[in-house]
């Protein structure tokens, strides 16, 4: 028996040899490119690199630099309130939107390719179409002052309070249409026993909602979670096409930090310890993820 169980293992080793054989390169493209270039940029963070990299350790100097730095804290304070109200109005939106085309509505399809095109275009088209619409001279404000409310102000990309608010507007119109894509699969993937069911017990519309369908499509948010969460981090072009991080530092985040950093100051060391944090901080998020989404199921 113990033979047999000996001879099972090489077996399946050698299953599925042609799948295992053609990821080698995917394997090995996230092991030295990914992996590697992540190491590298920690060891890195802790030199004084400028235009090229350079070997010359300074411990926690350029970490202590970055969190002086008032357009680092400033990049950070606006990816969180971007971050959280990003997450909280697209899956909101593209939930309710999905339950309503979930409704067998007339010219599906039509709305549907409506909602979903602006996740066509690019941040750049995107940011400059909408640094026209929230435009004072040109854009909503122009137009309600020429209907007669000649008091009417809204110019939020000109405003450092509010100026975040007017990037993360343009986001949720780019971005809402995919989840409510993803959002409609997942609806559609319930089984309509359980809605016969739901409605011979009397159940209200939105507690069948509430109660038994979202839990069921736990999957699906989870997945559009991590689609809109790697959105958020990597947050650039937009701001670039709508504010270039204006008015003054009032719309910085933290990948444009780093690019300047990179590219335009020459100070590769600041930039690869802005990089390190923005990975840390996603390390934070995904980690206890995927401990809550696959640890729980090994141990169950």
């Amino acid at each position: 028996m113990t033979g047999h169980a000996r001879s099972g293992r090489p077996n399946q080793l050698f299953r599925n040899l042609n799948s295992k054989i053609a990821s080698i390169p995917m394997i090995l493209t996230a092991v030295v490119i990914f992996l590697g270039g992540t190491i590298w940029t920690i060891v890195y963070s802790f030199t004084n690199s400028k235009l090229l990299p350079r070997l010359n350790f300074v411990g926690f100097d350029q970490y202590e630099r970055l969190w002086d730095a008032p357009r680092w804290v400033m990049s950070i304070s606006n990816l969180a309130i971007y971050g959280a109200l990003s997450l909280i109005f697209s899956l909101l939106i593209g939930f309710v939107l999905a339950a309503l085309m979930d409704q067998k509505i007339r010219f599906e399809n039509t709305f549907r390719t409506i909602f979903l095109y602006p996740f066509a275009l690019s941040f750049i088209v995107t940011g400059l179409v909408w640094q026209w619409v929230l435009n004072p001279d040109f854009g909503v404000q122009s137009v309600v002052r020429s209907l007669g409310w000649e008091s009417f102000t809204f110019n939020p990309l000109y405003d450092q309070q509010i100026v975040i608010y007017g990037i993360l507007i343009a986001a949720l119109w780019q971005g809402t249409g995919l989840v409510m894509c993803l959002m409609l699969a997942g609806l559609r993937g319930i089984d309509e026993d359980i809605w016969k069911a739901a409605r011979v017990d009397g159940i209200p519309m939105w507690k069948t909602y509430v109660m038994i369908i979202i839990p069921m499509m736990r999957p699906v948010f989870v997945t559009t979670l991590v689609i809109i969460a790697s959105g958020i981090v990597r947050v650039y072009d937009l701001v670039v096409a709508q504010t270039s991080g204006g008015p003054g530092i009032a719309s910085e985040v933290p990948a444009k930090y780093v690019y300047d950093y990179m590219f335009q100051a020459q100070n590769l060391g600041q930039g690869f310890a802005a990089s390190t944090m923005m990975l840390i901080t996603v390390a934070i998020i995904i980690v206890p993820w995927a401990y809550l989404e696959f640890g729980g199921k090994k141990r169950g």
